[in-house]
């Protein structure tokens, strides 16, 4: 099999042997984000017959699951959430800055997702507003989005946040904007180290309150000497932030945002081949410049990666901090571009925070979308609509 191959294909084919074969070790929202897959945009969800007024042409158009782990499921919510930022810009360099958590925390993180990734979210938004509030640096209130992924180009578990923050920010008494040098935005080592510390710090936090669970090969560190001195390694090594160099305007900001913010594990594009035993995707191999290669994985391990990065339900992976932050967002902004000499642009709503998985995408997008008919060219209008298809029932491909 080969082209048009999807994630959805993958499920549909060897799903079932993978509940078989390891069904206890799937959680309730990894088996979820299964279903949704393999039910997504076929008879299982129920559709609409649309037929043509001029020429009779019928077609079927099966209803997405809107799962945010779907990877046919995000133009929508994507387009919409990029259309909702477009006003937010400022007319300033912005600066993409990346915090990754090393490998031993990544495995703590991988059996506390939720609590792991939160201390990860405020840990970074932290560290920026800190170092960017101090005088030696550039002292003034910054603000930003930052959007998690946990996976790297082989779907491994690599947790990390990019944040994207306006290369300057408001003085302390908020009556000047403060510009950041140019093609500079923030020292790497110093954010480096205070992200470390202020990292451990919530994480030493989270476990003396309980809220940290251990198995496996990391049971041992339950008890508390032992974590305090796994915690004293951490302290000892480098931690990576990277800051890339400033985007060119902010249309490349937008289409930036736009690849990141509901990207999946891995997209439809990068699988090229699938047989009953080996799935086939893209990568790129960073060891050696970016350079493509193809790796082949048996279809258990590629689904076990996949599912490695399903989110905790409600769990919110784009959030925004500083003068961004939902509470005081818009009066912030007109301060900014009041101060920046130039005049705001319409304001559009203030919800900013990614919805769950049942409204990951605006409401029309589970209904039938306006098309055209493929043979001349007349509206497709909606003559009926097809129900779901019974419960438990097996998903049929379109």
């Amino acid at each position: 099999m080969a082209g048009g191959i999807e994630v959805a294909d993958v499920f549909r084919g060897h799903g079932p042997g993978l509940r078989a074969a390891r069904g206890a070790h799937l959680d309730r929202d990894q088996r979820r984000v299964m279903g949704a897959i393999e039910a997504c945009r076929t008879a299982a969800l129920g559709g609409h017959v649309r037929r043509c007024a001029d020429c009779g042409h019928t077609a079927i158009a099966y209803n997405s699951c809107r799962n945010r782990h779907c990877p046919k499921c995000q133009g929508a919510a994507r387009a919409a959430w990029v259309a909702a930022r477009r006003a937010e810009l400022l007319p300033v360099p912005y600066f993409h800055v990346v915090f990754t958590l090393p490998a031993p925390v990544g495995a703590i993180a991988f059996q506390n997702k939720a609590a792991v990734y939160a201390i990860l979210f405020r840990a970074a938004a932290e560290t920026l507003r800190v170092i960017a509030a101090d005088p030696r640096h550039l002292g003034a209130e910054i603000g930003g989005v930052a959007v998690l992924h946990s996976w790297g180009q082989a779907m491994q578990h690599h947790p990390h946040v990019h944040c994207i923050v306006p290369g300057g920010g408001l003085s302390p008494d908020r009556t000047r904007w403060i510009t950041c040098p140019s093609g500079f935005f923030l020292s790497v080592k110093v954010l480096g180290r205070l992200f470390r510390r202020l990292f451990l710090e919530r994480l030493a936090a989270d476990f003396a309150n309980g809220g940290l669970r251990f198995f496996g090969d990391l049971a041992p560190l339950a008890e508390p000497r032992a974590f305090a001195t796994h915690c004293a390694a951490l302290r000892r090594i480098d931690w990576v932030v990277y800051a890339k160099p400033p985007f060119g305007g902010p249309e490349q900001v937008l289409a930036y945002l736009g690849r990141y913010t509901h990207r999946v594990a891995i997209a439809n594009s990068r699988l090229v081949a699938m047989t009953d035993d080996a799935v086939s995707f893209l990568w790129k191999d960073y060891r050696q410049e970016g350079r493509r290669k193809v790796m082949t994985l048996e279809p258990a391990e590629f689904m076990r990666r996949f599912l490695l990065h399903v989110l905790p339900s409600g769990f919110h992976r784009i959030r925004h901090f500083g003068f961004l932050a939902n509470s005081h967002r818009a009066a912030r902004l007109a301060l900014c571009r009041q101060l920046l000499a130039r005049p705001a642009h319409p304001q559009q709503g203030e919800r900013d925070t990614e919805p769950d998985d049942r409204r990951c995408a605006p409401s029309w997008r589970h209904g039938p979308e306006p098309d055209t008919c493929p043979c001349c060219g007349s509206l497709l209008l909606i003559r009926s609509t097809l129900p779901r298809a019974p419960p438990f029932a097996t998903p049929a491909h379109p």
